[in-house]
């Protein structure tokens, strides 16, 4: 069943190492079928490069395994409340980059200082609070980050990345900006206090950007 969004989520999945976003067998993507509800996700712990639509798992929105030979993703249950308290919510893509991920150890927003910034994230990367991994905690802390910012990313404190789209494909390209803007904030911030954007301006390139830009 949905072996048209499997055969996508194996695409995706590749384009996680290959953009250095995770290691060995860290970070996962799920998608939700518009029209079933179901969801796909990454089978626990089997390397990227051994990814297959046959490995694939699909749940319910309770994270019930309804179709698949290997145990879901041990986010799978934070996957899930996510999509049950975000409807528009298409795709979450989980990660542990790098420079994002140094973000989080100190529980620390990235700021907002670059026009690619602004036009994807619409202001700073929040950091949400720490949660443990395995059951729903995680889902909840990036719901409640989340919920009224225009950022389809959060950090988790200690932990990582969660991302979000009306598509796994849209959710993967905010993972990928993610760890590209934290590496820029990284180094600007090595450099001393960066220069800020005011409020309005980011304002007016997020809406250009998701309004305007591309075909």
């Amino acid at each position: 069943m949905l072996e048209k969004l499997k055969e996508e989520l194996v695409q995706l999945h590749l384009e996680l190492p290959r953009n250095n976003l995770v290691a060995w067998t860290s970070g996962n993507v799920s998608a939700r079928d518009p029209v079933t509800g179901l969801v796909v996700i990454k089978p626990s712990g089997v390397k990227f490069p051994d990814l297959t639509p046959e490995t694939m798992v699909v749940v319910d929105l309770e994270g019930q395994t309804i179709e698949g030979n290997y145990k879901a993703s041990s986010d799978t249950a934070s996957h899930c409340y996510i999509y049950r308290h975000m409807p528009e919510v298409g795709g979450i893509v989980h990660t542990h980059s790098r420079y994002a991920t140094a973000f989080a150890t100190h529980g620390r927003s990235i700021p907002c200082i670059t026009t690619a910034m602004g036009d994807e994230f619409g202001g700073d990367i929040p950091c949400g609070r720490f949660a443990l991994i395995g059951g729903e905690d995680i889902g909840q802390v990036v719901v409640d980050t989340l919920t009224g910012s225009r950022s389809p990313a959060c950090l988790m404190q200690s932990h990582g990345v969660f991302t979000i789209g009306p598509t796994a494909e849209k959710a993967v390209k905010a993972a990928v900006m993610t760890e590209d803007n934290a590496a820029i904030a990284w180094a600007s911030l090595m450099m001393g206090a960066p220069l800020t954007i005011a409020s309005g301006d980011i304002a007016r390139l997020y809406d250009r950007y998701q309004n305007v830009y591309g075909q």
